[in-house]
């Protein structure tokens, strides 16, 4: 796995060396390349305000949770951190690596708390109702993701090719969300051995046979990875003020 660093931002509460009992992960360490920005996305603004923002005010405003860790870019630490102020939880910066899972590991290996969810940073409209779900389910199973249901018709085939004549079943797939939330120690040792890329961290239990239970995760839970995403996004963010 990468090597990284991390610091500890001052925080009001009082510290203590008693384990954290919910961390939250949050991984804005991506380019996110099909947007075509020209920085990270995660630091593009919706409604005024940077979009990796509205992830960190929902798990801020969260009880639940004790820990926030932010995994960033060495580059772009200055820039996210401006974001931490004013967050009444514990709060760590965390270089991340060059592959998911390696931001993943990083993220969980400085977290401290027993349960730890891991959550996209260009997925902005977490909720605190599926932030508690996911802590329940994953105090009681070790793992768990958010999904939906998939609604429109599938069939397999290349763009400008014929397709296949059957249309696939969709009544057993599922649109995979975060946060996912795990046994920290649980999902430490799936990352540490998983040799292959990973586009979620569930995928790293899954391989290794251990059960991924599932909670209904919502629509608006978006993840922002095209300009389409990006707009979106807006009306989203439009329609809470």
């Amino acid at each position: 796995m990468t090597e990284t660093t991390s610091r500890r931002l001052a925080s009001p509460r009082q510290r203590s060396n008693v384990a954290k009992r919910v961390s939250a992960i949050i991984l804005a360490a991506g380019r996110g390349t099909r947007i075509g920005a020209d920085r990270n996305k995660v630091l593009l603004e919706i409604a005024s305000r940077p979009l990796l923002s509205y992830a960190l005010s929902a798990f801020a405003a969260c009880e639940q949770i004790d820990e926030i860790v932010l995994v960033v870019a060495r580059s772009e630490e200055e820039a996210a951190s401006t974001l931490l102020s004013g967050i009444d939880k514990d709060v760590k910066v965390v270089h991340g690596g060059t592959r998911r899972q390696d931001s993943s590991y990083a993220g969980v290996r400085e977290a401290q708390g027993e349960i730890v969810l891991i959550h996209d940073g260009a997925r902005p409209f977490v909720t605190s109702d599926l932030i508690s779900r996911l802590i329940e389910t994953a105090r009681e199973h070790g793992a768990c993701v958010p999904v939906l249901p998939v609604v429109d018709t599938l069939r397999q085939g290349r763009v400008g090719s014929p397709l296949e004549p059957a249309p696939m079943d969709r009544s057993h797939l599922l649109r995979m969300q975060t946060p996912q939330g795990f046994s920290r120690r649980l999902i430490l040792d799936a990352l540490s051995e998983t040799d292959f890329d990973v586009t979620d961290d569930a995928a790293a239990l899954l391989a290794r046979g251990i059960p991924v239970w599932s909670v209904l995760g919502e629509e608006t839970n978006i993840k922002v990875t095209t300009r389409e995403d990006l707009i979106l996004a807006k009306m989203i963010a439009a329609s809470r003020l």
